[in-house]
């Protein structure tokens, strides 16, 4: 049954006028553009989703909120850990050089010396909810690739279809007759770009719906622990009047 549908495919392709040959041609490029969007995010959301799970196993186990900064120093800039390193270096800097001195020895764990007025803690707060827009953004990229292939192949066959259909009855015309056997060809020409189409577009609206799941389950977690760190840091370092 799929090489006949292959079959009529080829056969319709061949047998359409320039317009449906190059609104199929157009369509497969989309769905090549689709494709390697879709296998890209599949990948990053993979690589995301497992380095938050080892992220937060490994930061649930320490005692204070700079103990896994200082001892691993994470190099990764995207995703929880992202949110996580931008705002650590930014409460750093916010520390008087001898403190960070002892928070580099492990020679305090925040309380008294490390203390933090409440607008700096505010400064942290916002850097940690700034870090969280970006990666949300981040997360979100790529996606309208996908979606726009989804909702423009589907149109683009209605095109050609339509297109298809009208030469098919102007050839007609210009017989001065309705032979089935001689307008059947065109109308079964002028339908494969829809059928293109909805090719292209049913599994881009499946793959669209899981990674769009996938997504907001990931951006739940990291807002969940952006709040979660904002909250620590203003429990462990604010001490000091404006």
């Amino acid at each position: 049954m799929t090489s006949m549908l292959a079959n009529s495919l080829v056969d319709g392709f061949f047998g359409s006028n320039a317009i449906g040959k190059g609104i199929v041609i157009i369509q497969l490029l989309c769905s090549v553009a689709m494709v390697a969007a879709v296998i890209g995010k599949w990948k990053e959301l993979h690589f995301t989703g497992r380095e938050t799970r080892r992220f937060l196993r490994d930061f649930g186990t320490c005692r204070d909120v700079l103990e896994y900064y200082l001892n691993r120093r994470p190099s990764q800039t995207t995703g929880i850990v992202g949110i996580y390193k931008d705002t650590c270096e930014r409460l750093l800097k916010l520390l008087s050089p001898d403190v960070r001195t002892l928070l580099a020895g492990r020679e305090t764990n925040g309380d008294g010396a490390a203390a933090l007025s409440a607008r700096e803690v505010e400064l942290v707060k916002g850097t940690c909810e700034h870090s969280l827009d970006e990666e949300e953004i981040r997360m979100e990229h790529g996606m309208g690739v996908i979606a726009t292939v989804v909702a423009l192949s589907p149109m683009l066959g209605l095109l050609g279809t339509v297109w298809g259909v009208l030469d098919a009855f102007a050839e007609m015309g210009t017989a001065g007759s309705a032979n089935l056997a001689t307008i059947a060809p065109s109308i079964s020409s002028a339908l494969v770009t829809t059928v293109v189409g909805l090719l292209i577009a049913i599994p881009g609206v499946i793959a669209f719906n899981r990674m769009n799941a996938t997504i907001r389950n990931v951006t739940s977690d990291m807002e969940g622990f952006a709040d979660d760190l904002a909250g620590r840091v203003a429990c462990e370092f604010q001490g000091k009047g404006a």
